[in-house]
């Protein structure tokens, strides 16, 4: 009996943490409004420290949340890849040629949310796998926030 209970106290106790390594599309809209509600009330600059900080609000496992211009496509902060920070990869293709970043900016342009799929390193498998990126614009950045298709 006390096997019995200590494996479902186990399992109910994982049961969160394994939600949090396979995001899901709510997971990744949550994040990016949650991260759209704090510029909100304190600035795309803390927003930014908070993102290159690597907060635990915006950086979950393999989910996290990045910020470009939404005008010259600039990142402006990333916690998985900081050596982008700063450049303008618009122009700069996934790994089958699709410039989606290009996307980004004139989805976030046109209609201020949505959706874009491409090819992306997963930072826990290191492996190049297809992603899907849910962009919310707030002002003149975009928050993206992906999850890697299973």
């Amino acid at each position: 009996m006390k096997r019995l209970l200590t494996g479902t106290l186990l399992c109910l106790t994982l049961g969160p943490a394994a939600a949090v390594l396979e995001p899901t599309e709510k997971n990744a809209i949550a994040m990016a409004e949650r991260g759209a509600a704090f510029i909100k009330e304190h600035g795309k600059d803390e927003m930014i420290k908070k993102i290159n900080a690597k907060d635990p609000d915006y950086l979950q496992g393999e989910l996290y949340v990045d910020m470009r211009d939404v005008h010259s496509g600039i990142v402006l902060a990333h916690p998985i890849n900081p050596s982008i920070i700063g450049k303008d990869l618009t122009d700069v293709p996934d790994a089958s040629g699709k410039r989606y970043r290009r996307e980004i900016i004139e989805l976030a342009q046109r209609k201020g949310k949505g959706w874009v799929d491409y090819m992306y390193k997963n930072p826990t498998s290191g492996k190049i796998e297809p992603k899907t990126t849910y962009i919310l614009r707030v002002g003149d950045v975009v928050l993206e926030a992906g999850i890697y298709k299973k």
